[in-house]
């Protein structure tokens, strides 16, 4: 991916006009939990890929129990909560304020090439994901229920 288009795809996906279709909540099937599920837009930016770090951020959703419902070179995530969570996962925009143990604070090597991107509000969120996948491309899995070392099944 060049620079270029990166940064217009980033315009784009960050003030794009809101596009109609589904609804980003989405209830569990039946017999699951009765709290509301949400989806969220993750990026690994062009520095994170040309560093090899999609596995590993791909990891942490996993371990945290997030389901992995669309992915192009974007993804969406689901889950309860999705969205405040992934924001804290990946940490403050600024790495040299970004946590350790963060995704920022641990790969991130300056303000301009923070490796990631993550949707800020359930709002936002369901405006990126309408930009980049089509209704159809999103999974929408049978088993709701989490599956990970940290919500064990």
């Amino acid at each position: 991916m060049g620079g270029l288009f990166w940064r217009s795809a980033l315009r784009g996906l960050l003030g794009g006009p809101r596009a109609p279709g589904w609804s980003l909540l989405v209830r569990p099937s039946s017999g699951g939990p009765s709290w509301t599920r949400e989806r969220t837009l993750v990026a690994v930016k062009p520095d994170g890929v040309q560093r090899r770090l999609v596995g590993d951020v791909i990891q942490r959703f996993e371990r945290r129990g997030f389901t992995l419902v669309g992915m192009k070179m974007l993804q969406v995530w689901e889950g309860y909560n999705v969205v405040r969570a992934s924001r804290a996962m990946i940490g403050h925009t600024d790495s040299a304020e970004a946590a350790p143990g963060t995704i920022r604070g641990d790969f991130s090597v300056h303000i301009s090439r923070n490796v990631i991107h993550a949707s800020d509000s359930v709002e936002g969120a369901q405006r990126e994901i309408q930009l980049w996948f089509q209704s159809s491309e999103l999974v929408s899995w049978a088993d709701a229920a989490p599956h990970s070392s940290t919500h064990p099944a």
